[in-house]
């Protein structure tokens, strides 16, 4: 199957770099660019788009507004059927980035991320995977919750309501990071069972994926920044 990418992007050397990484793979096409948020949701109602690399800071519509409206109805929930969107970040300067997580997307780049890794990220979201290492995710979380206050009061434990003890248990360890097979290794459980834990979570929770788990349990105060 065809992944079909669309880069946003401000600057047309970095979507030039990328462009000619990708269409050298046989699985993938760019079947659209833009740049800035605005004309990416312009381009949408067109094209044809399956993951978005899209750029934090840019002219009219930054990053963040255009993964919100691209990733979530109105009233905030989740739209089922949104191309993932992949965050391309300088790391040290995008305290947004953070932003754009909770606006739905499914997690973060590097600008000058190696091609082996730019082309399994995006294999591995379009895949069903938020991220490619969870571990890499939560250090940037915790990098950027260093510098972002919480957006609302910590909600604790009744965040989880919905969940089973072992749900929660499950949740908790997702938000720290850990990969499916990590969390099976601890809970001697099987991956496949794992699996199934972590799908009924996101769909009890409302959660689009891994990465939205960890954005609940910083913002609930189940977890902080630098430690669970």
């Amino acid at each position: 199957m065809t992944i079909r990418v669309m880069l946003v992007d401000d600057q047309e050397l970095l979507r030039t770099g990328f462009r000619m990484v990708l269409q050298s793979q046989g699985d993938i096409e760019i079947s659209a660019e833009a740049g800035d948020g605005a004309q990416a949701l312009e381009v949408l109602r067109t094209a044809e788009v399956d993951v978005i690399l899209m750029d934090v800071r840019m002219p009219r519509m930054d990053g963040v507004q255009a993964t919100r409206q691209i990733c979530l109805e109105p009233d905030g929930t989740p739209r089922p059927d949104a191309p993932k969107v992949l965050i391309l970040t300088t790391f040290d300067l995008d305290e947004y980035a953070f932003a754009a997580l909770k606006a739905g997307a499914s997690g973060f780049l590097l600008k000058d991320v190696p091609p082996t890794e730019l082309v399994a990220a995006i294999r591995s979201v379009h895949g069903g995977d938020a991220v490619v290492a969870p571990t890499t995710t939560r250090r940037m979380i915790d990098r950027f919750a260093e510098v972002l206050p919480l957006t609302q009061t910590p909600t604790g434990p009744p965040a989880l309501e919905p969940l089973t003890e072992r749900e929660r248990e499950v949740f908790l360890l997702v938000a720290q990071g850990l990969s499916n097979g990590e969390i099976a290794g601890g809970l001697r459980l099987s991956e496949a069972t794992v699996k199934t834990h972590v799908g009924r979570i996101l769909a009890k929770l409302g959660l689009r994926d891994r990465v939205q788990a960890v954005v609940l349990a910083y913002e609930a105060g189940l977890i902080r920044a630098g430690g669970s």
